[in-house]
């Protein structure tokens, strides 16, 4: 297990650097970690051993040096130099005990907030009007939602985005089946000039119906092809039906995806979609062309954004990175074309400085292309734009999660299941057996969306990992439901607390396993630090699942409410306290929220 630094451990390497720019070597040097083991005190370094090398000196003779210059500076109890050249730091109880104190009273359990806010959107999640989301989503929600709430918790100012897939050909298909399939409908009266219905003429139902139907015929059927090309021609010139179909497919589409958001816990400050930059497109391309960047290439016109060129299979040469194709040789906007006119949107009437998409990272490439076009153009900079991306949810056989059929499993469904085997693992183990059914199956609902979260959440996002819900759903291990059972544990002590008027008071570290919890306790703001730079809500992950422990050891050595000492009793309360903060925040960090009880 691998443990965080936090303050402590910059005071510390304060303490050290200066020490060893006195000597005439790199501050960095003073960089210290958690100790392995006990015996070799709460942190170490090994910056003498780098020290060495440079001034080609006996590193122990520059540990001895370094440790004789900081000996009995305040918050140090005792430095010792071991091996050949490792210096074990050993912290003063009142240090320990003033760093408990401040996390306790910070609303913000010791997380520092960013000097320099940023205006930031994260573009996640990507749903599509006429589909349902299935589990090739989850990934795109989860990630995306809990990089939005650690920015916006860092002090970032971010929206996130749904980048709602609602334009294009998909639109002139649905438009061109409804058409043959009702026909009588008014949108597609040309001469109609009433209103047109509020209530729309398909549901969610029908529209996934539809859809895969349209895209099968369009294959083979070129009249058809050239209907739904039509189709879609004049929606995008204005046509008033068309516009007022279209509008009722976003919104029953929308709502149908609201509700699986809802389920998820998950949010979106903008629904905004790809049609919302359409009529930025027009004016994009005369921009590009008149930078001299647009150029014509076998009847279409391209960016070109590569910066050199790499063998190809055919034994040629080929441009590292593939223009961003903006009109095809049709004459039409492509997807690259509205992604690059998305970026434009942001950067416009967002004042954004910069985004993040979430997004599989099969589609890199096509990112790339996007992001230097983008700088190219000077919208916004290469450096401001990343993608997010990360690998697949495998079912057991170590390919893309499927259901029984071989088909694609839709969100709603997994949720579903998900839900229901949550319940089921509440009664096997008899847990919340007590409580009102409504409750339990509030409870039921938490722990299965734990348990999916933090399955997705634990792993690196680059990776892929392998879906096993009972594994998943287990109060044992490295899992959502250990973690909510942490945070029902404290809460019963504290109510009991409450009950028995014992009140928590200042925290003073004595034994072994408050001061390791303390040091955990301390690490928050590097983990955090750590989610926040990488973009990877796994270190996060890690901070909570190692609280969770570190707690667990104290409960298990430390009584509280039984400490025959008051001043004991109530010090360990805050502590407790402060760890169920500490946790629920960087819970609620991933998107996950704790009962009050099981």
């Amino acid at each position: 297990m691998q443990l965080q630094q936090g303050q402590l451990a910059k005071i510390i390497g304060l303490s050290l650097g200066n020490a060893f720019v006195a000597i005439g070597l790199p501050y960095e040097l003073g960089q210290s970690g958690r100790a392995t083991k006990r015996e070799f005190g709460d942190f170490q370094c090994n910056g003498a051993m780098a020290g060495g090398k440079t001034l080609g000196k006996n590193p122990r003779e520059i540990a001895t040096q370094i440790a004789a210059m900081i000996a009995g500076q305040a918050g140090i109890e005792k430095i010792e130099v071991a091996g050949p050249g490792f210096l074990n730091i050993f912290l003063e109880p009142t240090l320990l005990n003033n760093r408990a104190n401040e996390i306790l009273d910070d609303d913000r359990a010791g997380a520092e907030i960013v000097p320099v806010p940023r205006k930031i959107i994260v573009d996640y999640a990507g749903p599509n009007v006429a589909k349902s989301m299935h589990v090739g989503h989850l990934r795109a929600t989860i990630i995306g939602d809990s990089l939005k709430r650690i920015f916006r918790f860092r002090g970032d100012e971010v929206l996130g985005d749904a980048h709602f897939g609602d334009w294009g050909f998909q639109m002139g298909l649905l438009i061109a089946s409804l058409a043959q399939e009702q026909p009588d409908l008014p949108y597609f009266d040309e001469n109609h000039t009433d209103a047109y219905p509020e209530i729309s003429p398909v549901t969610l139902a029908d529209l996934e119906r539809i859809y895969p139907q349209a895209a099968a015929k369009v294959k083979v059927d070129e009249n058809y092809r050239d209907k739904a090309r039509k189709a879609t021609a004049e929606l995008q010139a204005g046509r008033a039906g068309y516009r007022a179909l279209w509008a009722h497919f976003v919104t029953v589409s929308r709502e149908a995806l609201k509700r699986e958001f809802a389920a998820l816990g998950v949010e979106f400050d903008l629904w905004l979609g790809e049609s919302d930059v359409d009529h930025l497109i027009a004016d994009m391309v005369e921009d590009l062309a008149k930078k001299g960047i647009l150029v014509d290439d076998q009847g279409a016109k391209v960016v070109f954004v590569h910066d050199k060129m790499v063998p190809a299979k055919d034994g040629g040469e080929r441009p590292n990175v593939p223009p961003l194709l903006v009109i095809s040789s049709e004459g039409s906007a492509m997807y690259g074309t509205t992604d690059l006119a998305t970026i434009l949107d942001r950067k416009n009437r967002f004042q954004a400085e910069l985004v993040l998409y979430c997004v599989d990272q099969r589609q890199s490439e096509h990112f790339e292309t996007v992001f230097r076009a983008s700088d190219k153009a000077g919208y916004l900079r290469r450096d401001q734009l990343e993608h997010i991306g990360f690998g697949t949810m495998n079912g057991k056989d170590g390919k893309p999660f499927k259901t029984r059929e071989g088909g694609v499993l839709k969100l709603h469904d997994l949720i579903t299941m998900v839900r229901t085997k949550a319940a089921d693992k509440l009664q096997e183990a008899g847990v919340a057996k007590d409580l009102p059914a409504e409750e339990r199956a509030q409870i039921g609902d938490m722990v299965g969306i734990a348990a999916l979260k933090f399955a997705d959440l634990q792993n690196f996002r680059g990776t892929s990992y392998v879906f096993d819900l009972d594994k998943f759903l287990s109060f044992e291990g490295k899992t959502g439901p250990y973690l909510l059972y942490a945070c029902v544990r404290i809460k019963a002590i504290l109510r009991k607390a409450a009950e028995q008027g014992v009140i928590a008071g200042e925290i003073m570290i004595a034994e072994e396993a408050e001061r390791e919890l303390l040091l955990t306790l301390d690490g928050f703001e590097l983990a955090l630090s750590g989610a926040y730079e990488k973009r990877s809500p796994h270190i996060l992950a890690d901070h909570a699942y190692n609280l969770a422990g570190a707690f667990s050891a104290f409960y298990a050595n430390c009584p509280i409410l039984a400490a025959s000492d008051g001043a004991v009793r109530a010090s360990r309360l805050a502590l407790a306290s402060a760890t169920l903060k500490q946790l629920e925040i960087a819970l609620d960090l991933l998107g996950i929220q704790a009962p009050e009880r099981m």
